[in-house]
Order: C-alpha cells, then sequence, then structure tokens
C-alpha cells in the first residue's frame, strides 16, 4: 500500500521535512515513489507546500496519508475539496 508520509531531511536540531508518497513497508527515509511537498516546522508559522494536483491524483490512486500528514491535508482544505 502507498503512503503519503514524511520524511525528514536537514542537519541535526534543525529538522525539515519532505511530503512523499513511498511504500508502506519502506523505511521513513527510504525509497520513494513521488515527492509531493515539503514542510517545514522551524518557521513560525510552520510553512507547508503541496502541489495539490499531485496529491489528489495520489489520493485518488488509493494512497492513504499518515497522520500528520492527514491533518495538514485538512488544514489545506484539500480533504473537504476531494470528498466534497
Amino acid at each position: 500500500m502507498l503512503r503519503i508520509r514524511l520524511r525528514r531531511v536537514g542537519a541535526k536540531k534543525k529538522p525539515s521535512y519532505r511530503i512523499v508518497v513511498a511504500d508502506s513497508r519502506a523505511p521513513r527515509d527510504g525509497a520513494i515513489v513521488d515527492q509531493v511537498g515539503h514542510y517545514d516546522p522551524l518557521t513560525d508559522p510552520p510553512t507547508i507546500t503541496m502541489d495539490e494536483e499531485k496529491v489528489v491524483k495520489w489520493l485518488g490512486n488509493g494512497a492513504q496519508p499518515s497522520e500528520p500528514v492527514e491533518g495538514m491535508l485538512k488544514r489545506m482544505g484539500i480533504l473537504e475539496r476531494l470528498n466534497g
């Protein structure tokens, strides 16, 4: 099963994350299928950038978002547009 989840990048004590589509069995920083955005938790407010077309395409193909990514999708209003 494919998951839309976070992949940690950045230096020690300065995390930054890429929002990626990966196989659910792959390790956190392992092989990915596609990169759909990035997330920077250190800015105020945290910066979230996503390619909405790619996210909607992957959700339509059956990819499941992880809990943190699902919250981001709800905040950005992507899940509401997709469901209704």
